[in-house]
């Protein structure tokens, strides 16, 4: 289901907290075109999402096979800053969605966008963080970083029956590790 963007409050665990040993270079603006994450079976195409009416970042749709998003008000994979890539966790009566083992990843795996200029970034994985979607970190997740980073974005928790969603949010940070 959506994440919840619009709450201010934050963990105390800034951009900072976040900082790699080492990053590649910033890479020139090419928007996602997949997404592969191999220790969780993620390979994905990637559409862009932009603002919903209400302010709050697009989801991707409700349907089968449903892509991870791009927030593209967010810099592209690779560029200077924090790109953001959202996906479902649940889809539905569809079933499974695209992040539904996102949780599951953990410190040092490596994530890996395709750009539509045939490039790929690859990112290393910073951390993992659960957070009820009323405590989202509005400012860790799309505050300005000195360096090309990369957040996913889905659902988590245990699930609210009668289609009440999910109570937190699962995010991963990532720091840019090569640009090819």
């Amino acid at each position: 289901m959506a994440p919840t963007t619009s709450v201010s409050a934050d963990d105390g665990s800034g951009p900072s907290a976040t900082a790699p040993a080492a990053s590649a270079r910033p890479m020139a603006r090419s928007v996602p075109s997949r997404l592969r994450i191999p220790s969780i079976g993620v390979d994905t195409t990637v559409m862009a999402l932009g603002l919903a009416a209400d302010g709050e970042v697009k989801v991707p749709p409700i349907e089968k096979d449903a892509p991870a998003g791009w927030f593209d008000g967010s810099p592209t994979p690779g560029q200077l800053g924090p790109s953001v890539i959202l996906g479902h966790v649940t889809v539905g009566s569809y079933g499974d969605g695209v992040f539904l083992r996102l949780d599951k990843i953990r410190k040092g795996e490596t994530v890996s966008v395709v750009r539509a200029d045939g490039s790929v970034a690859t990112f290393a994985v910073d951390r993992v963080q659960t957070v009820a979607k009323s405590h989202f970190p509005t400012s860790s997740v799309y505050g300005n970083v000195d360096r090309p980073e990369l957040r996913l974005i889905t659902c988590g928790g245990t699930r609210i029956s009668g289609g009440g969603g999910y109570p937190d949010n699962v995010i991963v940070y990532a720091s840019l590790v090569s640009g090819s």
